[in-house]
Order: C-alpha cells, then sequence, then structure tokens
C-alpha cells in the first residue's frame, strides 16, 4: 500500500537506520540548508523570525529531537545552564525563574533546575551531578555555599552567577541586594513611627538569618531588645505564622509590632490575628517581606518589603550571556564584564506602607 492510501497529517516521515528524524529532515522540510536549521536551533539569534518560525514549524511536524551531546562535544557547548532554586514553596521565586528562563531561552539556552531545600549538603550534590554534564553556565541562589561546593566550583572553570544577595568579594559575577540593609531598614522605619515592643518571626534560611542580625543591630543602636522571638524551619507556610503568633504573644503579650521574614508567614499572622479579634494596626502592627501579589489585598493590607524578583532574574541572565556571547551586542557586554564593566549589579529592595502598620 502507498503513502498516497493515507491521509497526509498521518504519514510518517522517512527516518534513518536508527528510526530518528535527521537535521536534512528538517532542512528538506522548511526549504533552508542543514547549516541554516543548525543556527536557528542553536544561535536563534543570528537567522530572522521567518526563519526560525520555518525551522521550528518543520520540526514540529516531523518531531525532530536535536542530537545535543553532538553539538555539545563539536562546539564545547551544551546550551545547559544550571539553576539552584532553595524551593518551589516560595511563590517569591516565580518571576524571578520565569524572567530567567525566558531570556536565556531567547538566546538559545535551557534551564535544568535543581532544589536544594535550603540546604548546602543538597546544594553540594547537585553541584556534583550538573557539572559532571558540563553546563555552558551555573546560577546559584544566595552567596553563601559549603567549601565542598566552593572546590567543585573553582574546578569546573564555569560562569557563575550568584543572586539573591549582595557580598563584597562574589565568587564571580553577583546580582542582588543586601539582606542585612532590608533588616536594618525594617527597624528603622517601624522605629520611626513609634513601635518598640517587637516580635520577630523567622526563618531559619541564610538570607532570613541576615535581615533578621540587621534588624536586631537597628534595635541596639536604639537600646532596645526585641520583646519576642521565633525562629520556624524554612520553608514558610500560613500555618507556621498562626502558630507564630501563638507563641510571641506567650512570650509577650504587650507585643506592639511583629516583624515577618516572609509575607507567607505574615498572612498566618493575619488570619490568626483575626480569628482572635485583635485589630491592625490598633491593637498590634505586622509587617512582611518579599511583597507578594496577595500583599495588597489582604484586610488590612499588608506593609512589606518589595524586591524585585524578575529584575533579579533578567540582570542574572544578561550578565551570564554577555560572558557566553561576549560577540552579540544584545547580550550586555565584552564576554568578561557586563553593564558598563560591572560584574555586580545591586537590584535594590523598596518597604511598601499599607494598612498593617
Amino acid at each position: 500500500m502507498t503513502s498516497e492510501a493515507f491521509p497526509a497529517a498521518t504519514r510518517r516521515v522517512k527516518k534513518t537506520s536508527t528510526g530518528s528524524s535527521t537535521l536534512e529532515d528538517v532542512a528538506r522540510k522548511s526549504g533552508v540548508s542543514a547549516m541554516t536549521v543548525s543556527r536557528a536551533l542553536n544561535r536563534p539569534e543570528l537567522v530572522s523570525a521567518t526563519t526560525r518560525d520555518r525551522v521550528w514549524q518543520a520540526v514540529e511536524e516531523i518531531g525532530y529531537i536535536p542530537n545535543l551531546l553532538a553539538g555539545a562535544l563539536a562546539s564545547n557547548r551544551s546550551r545547559l545552564v544550571a539553576v539552584m532554586l532553595p524551593t518551589m514553596a516560595n511563590s517569591i521565586f516565580a518571576g524571578y525563574i520565569q524572567a530567567l528562563t525566558e531570556r536565556l531561552a531567547a538566546a538559545g539556552y535551557q534551564v535544568m533546575l535543581g532544589l536544594t531545600n535550603y540546604s548546602f549538603e543538597t546544594e553540594e550534590a547537585l553541584l556534583a551531578t550538573v557539572i559532571s554534564r558540563r553546563p555552558d553556565g551555573i546560577v546559584l541562589t544566595g552567596t553563601q555555599h559549603s567549601a565542598r561546593s566552593l572546590k567543585l566550583l573553582g574546578a569546573a572553570k564555569i560562569p557563575v552567577v550568584e543572586t539573591w544577595d549582595k557580598v563584597q568579594a562574589p565568587l564571580d559575577m553577583l546580582v542582588g541586594f543586601s539582606h542585612f540593609d532590608v533588616g536594618r531598614d525594617t527597624a528603622g522605619y517601624l522605629l520611626d513611627r513609634g513601635y518598640r515592643r517587637f516580635g520577630l518571626l523567622w526563618l531559619d534560611d541564610v538570607r532570613g538569618t541576615l535581615r533578621r542580625e540587621g534588624f536586631m543591630q537597628a534595635l541596639a543602636q536604639r537600646g532596645i531588645a526585641p520583646a519576642g522571638v521565633s525562629v520556624v524551619a524554612a520553608p514558610a507556610s500560613q500555618q507556621l505564622g498562626r502558630e507564630g503568633l501563638d507563641e510571641l504573644l506567650r512570650q509577650d503579650p504587650s507585643i506592639d509590632a511583629i516583624v515577618c521574614s516572609s509575607d507567607e508567614l505574615a498572612f498566618g499572622v493575619l488570619a490568626e490575628a483575626n480569628r482572635r479579634g485583635i485589630r491592625m494596626p490598633d491593637d498590634l502592627a505586622l509587617m512582611g517581606y518579599g511583597d507578594l501579589s496577595a500583599a495588597a489585598h489582604t484586610y488590612p493590607s499588608l506593609t512589606t518589603v518589595k524586591v524585585n524578583s524578575a529584575t533579579i532574574g533578567a540582570k542574572a541572565a544578561e550578565v551570564l550571556l554577555a560572558r557566553l556571547q561576549p560577540s552579540d551586542p544584545s547580550s550586555g557586554g565584552d564576554g568578561s564584564r557586563a553593564h558598563g564593566g560591572e560584574t555586580r549589579i545591586d537590584t535594590g529592595f523598596e518597604i511598601v506602607q499599607r494598612e498593617s502598620t
């Protein structure tokens, strides 16, 4: 029976002896050369949008899967970027990952995501695994790492971008802000509004600890000690926030402001306060961190610290691409530095005042 006996949509593309469609199949289907197909798949920024569309339409129609291993061996590029993230449970990272992934994908790179669960040991294991696959770049969340992780990264000689923090001596490139300064400025904001008896509800993660240290130092400079402190295990949840309010009020019922290391915890505090008939901010003020989308719509609306996670993701991609693609003007740099010679980008933060304070 000939192929004409079947509807065109159900005909199978001719396969190689291994059963796989080839680059040449895509070239014939799209009406361009095999070289152009290769460029469209591996360096899409080098071909026109019309050509990219034709190539990708052909790829989809025949089910072609590029041999990335062969391409990596030939070009010494894997087109992969490994990203270490502490958790997917905290929505503050959603905009970060979206912007990072989109910017890298536009330049022909795919993201390989690893979850560290706020654990140095897990980060070590993930790095050992991903480095063996030779990604073109590595993006880390935070600037504190174990000795073994530092050794692995140093030996790999792969471009590294540390994000979500700010230090004087990054491993390589850095995009983030100072968590210590967030804590310090948060304390100053509340002190200026007359609050003096603070309850701190904090996650035990590294960056949260830095914010707590900044907050405590600002209090100490005014001769004030916290009225209550409750440290809970990451990741944050509203249940932990409800339990945290109960614990802090047991420590000192006269607390006049509760500061949370995440909006998620603050949402739980707010829910429990409403259940108990505690009026905010008349009886108790509340402040969060992260400016999650719900923060502006709670009752009362939540005062918090805004960090632009999407900006962190986009800038991290840009500085990495500037290193990986020095000849591409859209990548943002000369291959060794980015953004006017800077490898350290401070994305800043902002205190957003709402009804809860």
